[in-house]
């Protein structure tokens, strides 16, 4: 199965992607916690203490970079949970034409196109319960909402921007 992928067409930088390198990237998604409303509200309240903690040690002692808690249970979590990341950083880096309009996945079977407004939110998944999609990916598309997260389009090779 080959795990790099493309996004190119009416962008000023075609970019090359590794899906396998995306377990180790720090913006990936836990897809098992993020669409539940309590999650949301959780991850909200932990960075707004996190932030006031920091807030208060910086007037105290300083401007000092926040310490990070040791991440104890992350190669349990990688080895159990499903993945994904928002495709938004990588289209952005790609940098879109101004008359650029829609983004298509390119699959085995078929294209399939969307709005380019709608491509900044979409959520690429890219591990299954700690395993990598290898029978109907290397990724899967979730739209905005996780509208299709029971059915997600599948195979997706390529990103294309017409």
């Amino acid at each position: 199965m080959n795990m790099i992928m493309t996004i190119k067409g009416k962008v000023k930088f075609p970019i090359t992607l590794d899906v396998g390198a995306w377990i180790f990237d720090d913006r990936r998604i836990d897809l098992d916690t993020y669409f539940s409303k309590e999650e949301k509200q959780e991850a909200a309240k932990e960075e707004a203490t996190t932030a006031s903690k920091h807030w208060d040690r910086s007037i105290k002692e300083g401007a000092v970079p926040p310490r990070k808690p040791p991440k104890r249970y992350e190669k349990a979590k990688m080895l159990t949970s499903t993945f994904g990341i928002k495709l938004e950083p990588f289209l952005k880096n790609a940098e879109p034409d101004p008359d650029a309009t829609l983004l298509i996945f390119e699959t085995n079977a078929e294209e399939v196109s969307i709005p380019l407004e709608d491509g900044y939110k979409i959520i690429v998944q890219f591990s299954n319960k700690g395993k990598p999609l290898k029978e109907d990916g290397p990724v899967h598309i979730l739209l905005p909402e996780a509208t299709n997260f029971d059915h997600p389009i599948k195979n997706v090779k390529a990103f294309r921007v017409e």
